[in-house]
């Protein structure tokens, strides 16, 4: 039975298996103050075409939310986000737990516009309500959906104009910039957002999340922070071993194209097929409308993640495709949908 829920269910990419393995015995200095760590950040720096810019490297994306929001907001901020964001669905409230509300819109496409921002704003006027600081958005969103560049300059201009922190969170970021209707470019992000992070957990690293600050007044103690939120790994050159191997020779852009192609391959056969899609993607996530029964014969052979209810009889599914999926696999998932609908 193969699994189309997510793509962190491999493992980690082999070089980096292997580079763990080759360096297993060394002895470094700890807490991510190692020369593989600052490697790394360096080749993100130069990436992103910022050399002042901090690289701070976790565990996971729940993690890297909760320790950048938590830590930059004060007691009485909150953070702007789509309903769909994962800080708002799939993180059990951990950024509520660390004391900041979340105000949610709907967007559009899964996407914050700048009008929502304003939107927000006009709702929270005096020192009765929480004061709207940051905007958290997600790239790909978590309904496989891409930014354009002009829409994130459009909402770091908001941003400046509102005296807000502008956060991206990366978690499917390879996704995003490898995506055959992208326009976005690491460098962008460096420019346009007070702070992001890179995604590896998703994208072929057997764990792992790289916290890029480009806002100078962000950077103060933030080491200090890492460790207060219990986010700080002892052995911290198992990350900065994964990211180092996943961008000195581009793999992590190979692996993110990887995932895409699958998913695009899926895609045009779905159509093929009559299939209808929820959401428009070009990422490695894909939102079907099937209907409930045909559904059921799915789950016989193949994992897939209920998303929605689509109406009475029809559900949206998610398939994620990963680094790793085979072709072979995508092949014999449309033979057997071609078998299904008849």
């Amino acid at each position: 039975m193969y699994n189309f829920r997510s793509d962190y269910l491999e493992g980690a990419h082999p070089s980096i298996l292997n580079k763990l393995m080759e360096t297993n015995t060394e002895q470094t200095v700890g807490y991510g103050e190692d020369y593989y760590c600052e490697e790394a950040a360096d080749i993100i720096r130069e990436l992103i075409n910022n050399d002042n810019a901090d690289v701070h490297f976790v565990v996971g994306g729940t993690q890297a939310n909760m320790l950048v929001i938590s830590s930059i907001l004060r007691p009485h901020e909150a953070v702007i986000a789509v309903s769909s964001g994962h800080i708002n669905v799939h993180e059990t409230g951990a950024i509520e737990s660390v004391g900041h509300k979340i105000l949610t819109v709907k967007g559009k496409d899964g996407k914050l516009r700048p009008c929502d921002i304003e939107y927000v704003l006009s709702l929270h006027t005096d020192c009765h309500m929480v004061k709207p600081k940051m905007v958290f958005i997600s790239n790909s969103t978590e309904i496989g959906t891409l930014y354009t560049l002009d829409e994130i300059q459009a909402l770091s201009r908001c941003c400046d104009e509102n005296n807000l922190y502008l956060y991206l969170d990366g978690a499917r970021l390879g996704s995003a910039l490898c995506s055959e209707i992208n326009d976005v470019e690491l460098r962008h992000l460096a420019r346009y957002c007070d702070i992001f992070y890179i995604g590896g957990t998703k994208n072929g690293a057997l764990f792992g999340e790289a916290i890029v600050i480009n806002n100078d007044e962000l950077k103060e103690d933030f080491r200090y922070l890492i460790k207060q939120k219990g986010a700080m790994l002892a052995k911290g050159r198992l990350l900065g071993i994964q990211f180092l191997e996943l961008f000195k020779e581009d793999l992590y852009f190979e692996l993110a194209a990887h995932a895409n192609a699958m998913a695009m391959k899926m895609k045009e056969g779905l159509d093929k097929l009559g299939f209808e899609f929820f959401t428009d993607s070009y990422t490695n996530q894909l939102f079907v409308i099937i209907d409930n029964d045909l559904v059921k014969e799915i789950e016989k052979k193949y994992q897939v993640t209920f998303f929605e209810t689509y109406d009475e009889t029809s559900s949206v599914i998610r398939f994620v495709t990963s680094w790793n999926t085979p072709e072979s696999v995508i092949d014999e998932f449309l033979l057997d949908m071609k078998d299904l609908v008849g």
